[in-house]
């Protein structure tokens, strides 16, 4: 990642926590570009210009930078209700169904996502695509015990797939304790479609097909920042 695009990630960030007001639950993003998310709402917070927030994180990750900064965070038994999600994405296509979960975060986000009254997704302008699959693969999260098994599932649809590593070379291990497989379907025409038939199978978890998820997306760049809505 360039400083370019860094940059471009912090600006979207700060579009987004605009539309933040106290007293809202929010839901925390997991990547580089939430990052920055949630080092705006805690120097908010920090001014007092945000009061009495709340937030969900999608990750360890971001749990652990919340706590760090001094968010106060909640979970669903207490707040199953989420006013406002700010997260990032790996692909986002013209009727902004996204690809996620390429930190691994996608089951905790998908779950707060659905939980969420807005979604509200912040890339820089790389990101967007025509269709999904241009540029990105879609992460599939599936139980340890039945990862092989899976693997030669999504391959009889059609399928190429790659078991995740960690920067070690060991193999990329979940929040939830799950493997990834990270599975090249090429040009995706029905996202919702490929979505089913990938959820079809108790061995799978879930996948990083957000289909109809995103409120809005906003995306930075060289010359500022545009709102993409349906």
């Amino acid at each position: 990642m360039t400083n370019q695009q860094d940059k471009l990630k912090k600006r979207a960030a700060l579009k987004a926590v605009e539309k933040i007001k106290s007293g809202m639950v929010v839901g925390l993003g997991t990547g580089t570009t939430a990052r920055h998310a949630i080092v705006a709402i805690a120097e908010l917070i920090q001014k007092g210009t945000l009061k009495n927030i709340l937030g969900i994180p999608t990750s360890n990750e971001s749990y652990n930078l919340a706590k760090e900064l001094g968010i106060l965070l909640t979970d669903f038994d207490k707040n199953p209700y989420v006013d406002l999600t700010i997260d990032g994405a790996d692909e986002v296509d013209d009727d902004l169904n996204l690809i996620k979960g390429g930190h691994g975060a996608l089951l905790r986000e998908k779950v707060v996502a659905q939980a969420s009254a807005e979604n509200i997704i912040i890339v820089d302008e790389s990101k967007i695509s025509k269709l999904l699959g241009e540029k990105h693969k879609v992460p599939v999260e599936v139980l340890q015990f039945a990862s092989n098994l899976e693997k030669k599932y999504l391959e009889s649809l059609g399928a190429m797939v790659t078991l995740r590593k960690d920067s070690s070379g060991a193999n990329f291990v979940t929040d939830e304790g799950n493997y990834i497989l990270d599975c090249d379907f090429g040009i995706i025409k029905s996202p919702d479609e490929v979505n089913s038939k990938i959820n079809t199978r108790a061995g799978i978890v879930e996948n990083g097909i957000f289909y109809q998820l995103a409120t809005e997306v906003i995306v930075a760049t060289e010359s500022g920042s545009k709102i993409l809505k349906k």
